[in-house]
């Protein structure tokens, strides 16, 4: 080894020193080379298109392709087509409609609004008659000053001064309440009624009045606002002339001031009984038809109101025989839809009148619904239970109304509470809805059903003797 050699290991590459960096390339492109590139891959695309052409038959074009995608797309809808109609043969009904029915007509125009004869009554007597009042008062212009009396609220203040009211003066108030198109004079006549018609601590009037408004009064607006009295489903009767300043057809501008005043004669029957049993009866299933208007759910809270005023209007004796009264003539006017579950919720009423009324509308509807001549709770039962909802002709639309109709019937009231029996059936039922039918049965209202057994079957569970109202709502 000569002395001047390198060392063996000073000509091995030093693995700490980096790679050499590549040479950069050029930052601009031209445009020649941009279009060298773009045809040598258009040449590549051509090559790999004749290579898979070569396979297919010959005479092949872009039509071929074309048919073919159309019979697939065809092929597709066929298929939606049939998974549709085998979709309308597990459900053959068609979609439910809302609950709602037509309960007023056109309005004929009453022709108690002619000849009141209050020009003659002793208060406008007076007025004239009297020198120092400042103005001169025709008896003509008699009705004209009353009105204007009555919107300011001094008619009011001057029956209350004198703690008395002429027959003429409340028969007209009554009659501009039930029948003025004016709403401002309407409301004012209702107050004063109301006032009129309201008890001081003592249970005792305001003041003193032999004219009280009648069944024959009240029954006789409600027809002349069209309500059509036999079936709320019939369509409107056309009547000759409408009430002037209303529209011909659609909810009474004044059944706010019908609504008050029966609720306000309700609650004075210790003073002075204005109906009969018969009669409030009456008033009462036309008050629970009125529910059924949609273009009266503003006046929720009057009709709530005059219900529970109905309600309470009869006697402990009274009641129970006028409520099976109610709710058979309340049934027969229903049909079995989403109405008659609308029908049932609306008695809201906690007290347990309301609750007996509802339990019995329900028991009416299903003894119809089922054809019983005796509404009898244990054949009515067997009857829902009989239901089988794993038949293929299952109407899931009547059993899902069947279901809130047996749960108002059960648990409204404390009538069935007490028997084990019966409630362990329904509980057995409501358990089977919720389990046999599976969650991806299409039938026609299969899945509401069984939503509204696991619903209701929770209910049942946690239900007491004496414990709350019903869980059913639509």
């Amino acid at each position: 080894m000569v002395i001047d050699d390198p060392l063996d290991f000073e000509g091995e590459v030093d693995p700490l020193l980096s790679a050499p960096r590549p040479t950069k390339r050029k930052k601009i492109i031209g445009l020649d080379d941009l279009l060298i590139d773009y045809c040598a891959a258009g040449k590549d695309e051509l090559k790999a298109s004749a290579a898979k052409s070569k396979g297919r038959p010959n005479g092949y074009n872009s039509d071929d392709e074309d048919k073919q995608v159309t019979e697939k797309e065809i092929n597709f809808c066929k298929f939606v087509d049939d998974c549709e109609e085998k979709a309308k043969a597990l459900d053959p009904g068609e979609d439910v409609p809302l609950w709602g029915q037509k309960v007023f007509g056109c309005q004929k125009s009453p022709s108690i609004l002619n000849g009141t004869g209050v020009e003659n009554c002793q208060l406008l007597q007076s007025f004239c008659g009297d020198e120092h009042l400042g103005f001169d008062l025709e008896i003509e212009q008699g009705e004209g000053f009353l009105e204007g009396m009555l919107m300011d609220g001094w008619l009011l203040k001057l029956v209350l001064v004198y703690g008395s009211v002429e027959d003429s003066i409340a028969s007209w108030t009554l009659t501009k309440s039930l029948y003025s198109s004016n709403k401002k004079l309407q409301d004012s006549a209702s107050e004063f009624w109301g006032s009129l018609l309201s008890l001081n601590e003592d249970d005792k009037p305001l003041v003193n009045f032999g004219y009280f408004p009648s069944y024959s009064i009240l029954k006789g607006a409600i027809l002349n606002y069209e309500y059509l009295n036999g079936d709320p489903c019939t369509n409107a009767r056309t009547s000759e002339t409408a009430v002037a300043g209303t529209s011909n057809d659609g909810p009474p501008q004044n059944i706010t001031a019908w609504l008050r005043i029966v609720s306000a004669c309700c609650k004075i029957r210790q003073m002075h009984p204005v109906f009969s049993t018969s009669e409030a009866e009456d008033l009462l299933v036309i008050v629970i038809s009125l529910f059924l208007d949609r273009q009266l759910e503003g006046l929720l809270l009057i009709m709530g109101d005059c219900l529970n005023s109905l309600g309470l209007y009869f006697n402990t004796s009274e009641w129970e025989s006028s409520c099976l009264m109610v709710a058979e003539s309340i049934s027969k006017r229903v049909r079995m839809d989403l109405n008659c579950l609308r029908i049932v919720d609306c008695i809201t009423g906690t007290n347990d009148r309301s609750k007996f009324l509802r339990s019995q509308l329900a028991l009416q509807l299903l003894k119809n619904s089922f054809g019983l001549k005796v509404a009898n709770i244990e054949k009515i039962l067997k009857s829902v239970t009989s239901v089988n909802v794993k038949e293929k002709e299952c109407n899931f639309f009547m059993l899902y109304l069947y279901l809130v109709l047996m749960d108002n019937l059960l648990f409204s009231s404390d009538a069935f509470r007490n028997k084990p029996a019966i409630t362990e059936a329904w509980r057995n039922y409501l358990r089977n809805c919720s389990m046999q039918i599976g969650c991806t049965d299409w039938r026609f209202y299969a899945s509401k059903v069984r939503n509204k057994a696991s619903y209701l079957l929770q209910g049942v569970i946690s239900k007491k003797p004496g414990g709350g109202g019903s869980t059913s709502s639509q």
